[in-house]
């Protein structure tokens, strides 16, 4: 129903924050990932939203990027997982840590956000494999969606040349899989110069 706010950035009290859209307060539950990149109080803020009905509530939890708002439905879609969890795990973690945690089935990672246990932890790798890796992971800029930490640091070597997510994967699935970081990018370079 509400997919996004513009206005004012009124009040900031983790993790919820305040926003004056013509003269109506909004209250926003954020992740900690997108507090720290809001701007200033009394500046211009854009937040894409996801609301939420209830019995006895209705709320609505914002977001900076897409990916991070398309990574918080997958995870309230996963059984046990609330709004509130979601937004505990987001914020305990970029979209791209969270797509290579699940890709890596590195559980882990997921059992330090508060709220998430064991079960919910193998809940979340069963049921968000291939659902963040391959879509979420390229979706932003610097994201990581290889397989290992080889291709990542290529990936992320692309990207800081100015590739696009997509000229960068498309490199990479032309890569041999036990390629040396350094020879990935020469390879990599000289298949995208062609």
């Amino acid at each position: 129903m509400i997919g996004r706010l513009s206005g004012i950035l009124i009040a900031k009290n983790p993790p919820e924050v305040l926003v004056d859209c013509h003269g109506v307060g909004y209250e926003v539950q954020v992740s900690m990932n997108t507090f720290y990149h809001l701007p200033a109080l009394g500046q211009p803020v854009t937040l894409l939203t996801h609301f939420v009905v209830r019995e006895d509530a209705q709320l609505l939890y914002g977001f900076g990027e897409e990916a991070e708002r398309v990574a918080f439905r997958e995870l309230i879609k996963v059984s046990g997982v609330g709004p509130r969890t979601a937004l505990a795990v987001l914020s305990g973690m970029s979209v791209a840590e969270l797509a290579q945690a699940v890709t890596q089935q590195e559980m882990g990672r997921l059992l330090k956000a508060p709220g998430v246990g064991k079960k919910t932890a193998e809940r979340l790798l069963l049921e968000l494999k291939g659902k963040l890796g391959a879509d979420i992971g390229v979706a932003g800029p610097g994201a990581i969606a290889a397989v290992h930490d080889t291709q990542a640091d290529i990936q992320q070597a692309l990207l800081a040349l100015g590739y696009s997510d997509k000229e960068a994967a498309a490199a990479l699935k032309a890569l041999p899989k036990d390629v040396e970081v350094s020879e990935g990018i020469r390879l990599a370079l000289k298949s995208l110069a062609k």
